[in-house]
């Protein structure tokens, strides 16, 4: 650090540094006093980024725990204040009501915005926030527009590993009536179905292993009826199930693979399925990765797929062994969620970071981006 400047404010110190990538930095000094002998060190001076940072919030992040299209991260925003204002001096929550308010974010322009929200819908337009903030130079935390199109539609991501020789189970896109018997299926039973779009395994339960084409037929009748989707179906893959977190580190322009693997208990078919019941309810098991050679193999994959998909700073690619241990690409999702989930457990358990460690590391890396 260089020294910048100072400045006197009554009987303490203002001590201004910059450092080497131009960040300001604050510090406040007490005058230097002659100390007895008996009296312990002083504490260390804390520095904090004096960059502006502003967390979004509407009138559907209030509920962060509840799904809605337009949020791709829930956030307790309050939290996330709580933990940033250790680092940052300039941080502010801005609630965004209507397009004047996105308008004056933009005249403020603060160096990030810390935000989950995907889009506004406002009275005469919708908004994508990312390519809004695009626009006015203004960093964020998550992947462009452009890239999270890349994976909202199951589809489009296997199609993208396919054209690359990345392994991804044969699939095809269906809906009811498309499909009216057995001959016309593309792909050999047993299959998986859920749905084209959407996550957190919503959709998926007991009954999305299918291996005839009467229970093929029910489970694409019920995505379409409950979840207002259509659906994809693909080779059924028995092996073990894999996620695995990938951090950019900005400082050496590397991503780091976190995998972790996902236990659940068989049904009562004999079936290992981590359906939305086990995922809301925590009923799986999470842990390390300890085979070295599964740990470099999913490793690479996922970071091969993060980079085809054009992802950004984080993500989450999520993994599936065949009956021969190969790995499959299953899906991506290049928004995952910042509270206590996959992504989180990947960072504690690769990289031992707390959460305050993780959100501070995302932040400074969309920063520096």
């Amino acid at each position: 650090l260089s020294h910048f400047n100072a400045l006197s404010v009554k009987s303490d110190i203002i001590w201004i540094y910059l450092n080497s990538r131009g960040v300001i930095l604050l510090a406040k000094v007490k005058p230097f006093k002659k100390l007895k002998s008996n009296v312990k060190s002083p504490k260390k001076n804390i520095f904090k980024d004096l960059r502006s940072v502003e967390i979004l919030t509407n009138n559907l992040t209030s509920k962060f725990k509840q799904n809605h299209d337009s949020i791709g991260i829930n956030l307790d925003t309050n939290l996330i204040f709580k933990i940033l204002s250790k680092t940052f001096a300039n941080i502010k929550l801005t609630k965004i009501n209507n397009e004047c308010d996105l308008n004056a974010l933009a005249k403020r322009k603060p160096k990030l915005v810390f935000s989950g929200i995907k889009y506004f819908d406002f009275e005469t337009k919708k908004i994508w926030l990312n390519e809004f903030l695009d626009l006015y130079e203004i960093n964020y935390i998550s992947s462009k527009k452009s890239s999270y199109d890349n994976v909202h539609d199951k589809s489009f991501a296997k199609i993208i590993m396919q054209n690359n020789n990345i392994n991804t189970a044969k699939f095809f896109i269906t809906k009811p009536k498309k499909h009216l018997n057995s001959l016309s299926i593309p792909v050999k039973f047993p299959l998986f179905v859920k749905p084209l779009s959407g996550g957190d395994s919503i959709g998926i339960d007991q009954n999305s292993i299918v291996n005839n084409f009467e229970e093929f037929e029910k489970k694409v009748l019920d995505i379409y009826f409950n979840q207002n989707s259509n659906s994809i179906a693909e080779t059924y893959l028995s092996g073990k199930e894999y996620s695995v977190g990938i951090l950019q580190d900005v400082s050496t322009n590397n991503l780091i693979a976190m995998p972790i693997e996902i236990i659940v208990k068989e049904d009562v078919h004999g079936n290992n399925i981590l359906d939305y019941h086990t995922k809301k309810n925590d009923l799986e098991t999470v842990c390390s990765v300890r085979d070295p050679i599964i740990y470099k193999k999913i490793s690479e994959l996922a970071k091969i797929a993060f980079v085809l998909l054009k992802g950004r700073l984080f993500g989450r690619i999520d993994i599936k062994m065949d009956h021969k241990g190969i790995p499959y690409f299953i899906e991506a999702n290049l928004m995952p969620g910042l509270q206590k989930g996959y992504f989180y457990r990947s960072c504690s358990i690769n990289l031992k970071m707390d959460y305050d460690q993780m959100i501070t590391k995302i932040s400074e890396n969309a920063l520096n981006f």
